[in-house]
């Protein structure tokens, strides 16, 4: 294949389409990514075929040409009809000629899994030069197998010097190796993004734990009146807790309604989650509001050690 997702150029191709003409404000005649790959790609790739077939051995060089279409391109040109069966070619020129679908399949993030997804067409290789004068200059070589990668790098490089020793061999990686290249930007901005927010959370606990020490210091004459008057330490305990809690909840309040309207910000950040997912902000609002119930109960605890005498001749 040409193009390795899920990130790659885009082709940006003028393609013509059989019968379609152009309207304002609909589609244009320009296809985002022009793939070539072999009869077994979509096999290899487990891509599924959602409408027709995919390549196959009736198709070859000297056959009628065939294309497969993603998704996106189906629903974009024939929103009410089949793609299956229309003609498109690659523009321009009365001597290309036309290729006709037969398959449509599902969508494959190309641009970035942070992206829209795109308009993909899918052209046989061996069909290449009846299309476009010539076969690709360069070529990505899929292999699925359950061999580790060093076992399977010697069987590639075997292969391809009993075919062509000048032929390099660059970049023999995993699926997962490509995958975690195309988000290493998500995913350092995500570990940032991470650290800051355990820094914010120790300086929640440390900002609670301060303020509650000082209330105990500025309430130690009430508390010792309370417990001259008949208060128990439960009491003074619960007290001192309430008081915490009842400003963690109003801090959570503020803090989920600001990151409910942030949400945008860190969307392209994510996959397959949703900004608002409401697991992850009550999993969020549960572990502050433990560090905030943990920082309470040094000053709380200490609150209820107040001899009522000593606190009452100190003012």
């Amino acid at each position: 294949m040409q193009g390795l997702p899920p990130f790659r150029q885009v082709n940006a191709n003028d393609t013509e389409f059989e019968n379609y003409q152009h309207v304002e404000g609909g589609p244009p005649n320009n296809v985002d990514y022009y793939q070539s790959a072999t009869a077994d790609y979509t096999t290899a790739m487990k891509i599924p075929v959602l409408e027709g077939r995919t390549f196959g051995a009736q198709d070859g060089a000297a056959t009628t040409p065939v294309v497969l279409v993603n998704e996106t391109l189906a629903k974009m040109y024939w929103p009410k009809e089949s793609a299956i069966g229309h003609r498109l070619r690659v523009c321009c020129g009365d001597q290309v000629p036309w290729a006709t679908i037969v398959g449509v399949v599902k969508d494959v993030k190309q641009g970035g899994i942070d992206q829209k997804t795109g308009t993909e067409i899918y052209f046989l290789y061996d069909q290449t030069v009846a299309l476009f004068g010539g076969a690709p200059r360069n070529m990505n070589v899929v292999v699925r197998s359950t061999l580790p990668l060093e076992s399977l790098a010697r069987v590639v490089r075997e292969a391809v010097n009993g075919m062509d020793r000048t032929l390099p061999i660059v970049k023999l990686r995993t699926m997962d190796d490509v995958f975690a290249d195309s988000i290493a930007r998500q995913r350092f901005l995500a570990q940032l993004l991470g650290i800051f927010a355990g820094l914010a959370l120790a300086l929640a606990a440390v900002g609670t734990y301060g303020v509650l020490s000082y209330l105990v210091t500025e309430r130690q004459r009430e508390i010792g009146i309370r417990m001259a008057l008949g208060a128990d330490r439960s009491n003074v305990l619960s007290l001192v807790l309430k008081q915490g809690l009842a400003t963690t909840v109003v801090g959570l309040v503020i803090g989920v309604g600001g990151a409910l309207a942030l949400t945008r910000l860190a969307s392209s950040l994510l996959f397959e989650v949703k900004p608002t997912d409401p697991v992850t902000f009550g999993v969020v609002a549960g572990v502050i509001t433990l560090v905030a119930l943990l920082a309470c109960v040094v000053p709380a605890r200490r609150a209820t050690r107040v001899d009522p005498m000593v606190a009452l001749r100190e003012e």
